[in-house]
């Protein structure tokens, strides 16, 4: 029990974190109770080992009963009921898991002992065809001798003549029967190969494009293609062995054939259906790796600056040595895209840059053949059909295509190869970027039809269960936290109105998410959003990593949770009125009849460029004209110190200054100053004694070694009127005007 003990004597701001990981899923009361025996298992095998995982799973509620009897025998009854509840949870949520992973891994074993029967099949028919020869062999052997002895007089009996006639008929058979044998074995193949092609083309490729969509706008990271490779080369090897099988029956069959030839009679349709096999598989095979994006964006795929060179990543999963910088692939943009269907006002592209590569297995790190295009960039056509306002699409609405076209030349094969990215959203300015993104996420949320370009005519509803899943990816993505339960409620009821309560089933157009003005305010929902992203990467990665942003919540719950907290305590949320993102903290006053809330003006980009969040929070005062300004902020919700919470964050403290020399060469005349932010209060507020903060001892003490008591004459501040709603505030500096200046 030694680990969970030292977790427990942790400073409360790290144990805040410790709560988090412990929910229904696994409580924190089988971590307390079954410690020892968790901290003495081989948890590192376990994940790594299915079998094993599962043993201990079973040794785990084997555990829980032991101390449910406990329980029972102390009579017990709520850990008895809290033990028992927790068993039930974990064998639901662990057999949902098993089944996933088991039915995964299940499916992938079934198709990889498939691809290996095929080239095991391949492998058969070789050596029956090989059987077959030396059997053609043999008999045309025998039959040539056998006609010239017909030819020599009296050199075989009449007997021994028919007797070698019989033995021919024998073989014939047996020869008839082979190649009966080989060809009905290869229509088998072909018929084996067609089922494990379609499993790899209609099923294992189709997920893997649809993880692709998913890791696009946020989500888990797409998996690896190794292993649709592996076994997409392996099955176009054995098609490619198959066609050098019926090559050699047809020179068997041109040396000796008869009527009924089996060769012959299946000859043409086995090699036009090997041939539509490989194809088909060799077409499929050319995918977009990577898909289009900006280096200066990588995080934003799909949405192109004209002007701004961006990359894309082709890949071929059938890798075939003989292929290696044999196709030269060429890039096109918008291709498909007619005067016929294309809509009003859409404009048009040309690309610039290196538009032509040769794959190769070169340049990428894993071998496989592939072609990087890292040059490429559009330019917008200005000509008569340039786009005007008429159209029903505005541009980050408009979606474009860029196809990659290359054809595989063979002895006898000619093939085609085209492949397309996913939708495209050009735009000309940066500023458009974060409505691009917008249509993109829609996008390949709601559709897998990457030549769908006229999808924003009539774009589909979102589910919430789905909209806020992706919301969730949209910061999980840029950071290492996405948003809880209780943070996407909140937007739920943003979205949905505040009777949803979030509902999982509440449908959410286009037009509200991305289009239409939220509630009073003048801007769009996703725009609210994107504002605040944007603060937390460039202001607030760490405290949002750390959990200390509550973030999303409404104001009648954040008054709900403080209401009952210590005075001083107080949480951070983002402002609901702020276009480009901001941040405000709210803290609880004590009062003799109820509880008082302050909500301090929040704080956008350009107050959190001059001075760290945590040190706002750290140096923050309220203040009276004849009251001596005081830090309002002790708790950090629910419990946690201010200075625990955000002390590793704060400004390392100055060094002390040197002694100013007024006219020497080293003195400037200048105390040093820090920005610091001040809000006034009524000093009708600040009238109970508890409410007054004198400065401490220590705190003067402090003043007068920055300064010295000689040199104090007075301290001028200076701070805004409050606001309706809320306390205003001021960066500031505090100075100090000097007895001999």
């Amino acid at each position: 029990m030694a680990q969970w003990c030292q977790l427990q004597q942790l400073d409360s701001k790290f144990l805040e974190q410790v709560h988090q990981l412990y929910d229904d899923s696994f409580p924190m009361e089988i971590r307390q109770y079954l410690a020892q025996w968790l901290e003495n298992q081989d948890w590192e095998h376990a994940a790594s080992n299915v079998s094993f995982a599962t043993v201990l799973f079973h040794d785990l509620l084997s555990q829980l009963d032991d101390q449910f009897s406990r329980f029972l025998i102390e009579n017990n009854f709520l850990l008895q009921h809290n033990i028992r509840k927790s068993k039930r949870n974990l064998q639901m949520e662990v057999g949902s898991i098993q089944n996933t992973v088991i039915g995964m891994l299940d499916k992938q074993k079934e198709l990889d002992a498939k691809v290996k029967a095929v080239k095991n099949s391949v492998i058969d028919v070789e050596q029956d065809i090989k059987t077959l020869e030396d059997m053609q062999d043999e008999y045309d052997f025998k039959c040539k001798t056998l006609q010239n002895r017909e030819h020599e007089s009296n050199s075989t009996s009449q007997e021994e003549y028919k007797k070698e006639q019989m033995n021919l008929k024998k073989m014939f058979l047996s020869l008839d029967l082979k190649r009966k044998e080989v060809v009905n074995k290869i229509v088998l193949l072909l018929n084996a190969t067609e089922h494990t092609q379609s499993a790899l083309i209609n099923e294992e490729l189709v997920e893997w494009k649809r993880r692709q969509q998913t890791a696009c706008i946020g989500g888990p990271p797409n998996a690896c293609l190794d292993q649709l490779q592996n076994w997409f080369t392996i099955v176009a090897e054995s098609l490619q062995q198959v066609r050098q099988q019926l090559k050699k029956l047809e020179e068997l069959e041109q040396k000796f054939t008869y009527d009924p030839d089996p060769i012959t009679k299946n000859k043409q349709v086995l090699q036009d259906r090997t041939h539509s096999l490989f194809k088909q598989l060799i077409q499929s095979s050319f995918v977009v790796e990577r898909q289009p994006c900006m280096p200066t964006h990588p995080q934003r795929p799909l949405v192109l600056k004209t002007g701004v060179q961006f990359t894309v990543k082709l890949r071929l999963l059938v890798k075939l040595q003989e292929l290696n910088y044999n196709l030269k692939v060429k890039a096109l943009f918008d291709k498909d895209v007619t005067e016929k269907n294309s809509v009003k006002g859409f404009r048009k592209f040309n690309i610039l840059g290196t538009s032509t590569k040769v794959m190769n297995m070169e340049e990428s790190t894993n071998g496989s053949l592939a072609a990087e295009f890292r040059h490429l960039q559009l330019k917008e056509q200005k000509n008569a059909g340039s786009r005007t306002n008429e159209g029903p699409l505005i541009v980050t609405e408009e979606l474009h295509s860029l196809s990659f076209e290359t054809q595989l030349c063979q002895p006898g094969l000619v093939i085609d190869l085209e492949t397309t990215s996913l939708p495209i959203v050009v735009i000309s300015n940066v500023s458009q970027l974060p409505s691009g993104w917008a249509s993109i996420l829609w996008f390949n949320m709601l559709s897998t039809d990457p030549k769908n370009l006229s999808f924003f005519l009539n774009p589909p509803y979102a589910k919430w269960s789905k909209l806020s899943e992706v919301l969730s990816w949209q910061f999980s993505s840029v950071t290492k936290r996405g948003l809880n339960a209780d943070q996407l409620s909140m937007l739920g009821e943003k979205l949905l109105g505040p009777t949803s309560g979030g509902s999982h089933d509440g449908l959410i157009p286009w037009t509200r998410f991305c289009k239409e003005n939220i509630n009073d305010k003048n801007f769009p929902f996703w725009l609210w959003i994107e504002g605040i992203l944007e603060l937390i990467k460039k202001h607030l990665l760490c405290l949002w990593n750390d959990g200390c942003i509550m973030g999303f919540i409404s104001k009648e719950k954040e008054r709900a949770l403080l209401k009952d907290q210590s005075p001083g305590t107080f949480l951070l949320r983002f402002s609901e009125s702020s276009r480009e993102g901001a941040i405000t903290f709210t803290w609880v006053e004590g009062s003799q009849i109820e509880p008082q809330f302050h909500s301090v003006e929040p704080y956008t980009k350009k107050e959190l460029s001059a001075v760290t969040f945590p040190d706002i929070i750290r140096n923050y005062k309220v203040m009276a004209a004849e009251n001596i300004p005081e830090n309002p902020l002790r708790f950090l919700y629910p419990d946690i110190p201010k200075d625990n919470a955000f002390g590793k964050y704060y400004s390392r403290p100055k060094e002390a200054p040197e002694p100013m020399d007024l006219d020497g060469p080293k003195g400037h005349g200048y105390i040093k100053t820090e920005l610091i932010s001040v809000s006034e209060v009524h000093p009708s507020r600040l009238q109970s004694p508890e409410n007054l903060l004198p400065m401490s001892p220590e705190e003067f003490d402090e003043v007068s070694r920055m300064v010295g008591p000689a040199e104090i004459d007075t301290v001028v501040c200076i701070v805004i009127q409050p606001f309706a709603g809320g306390l205003s505030h001021n960066l500031l500096f505090s100075f100090f005007s000097l007895s001999n200046a």
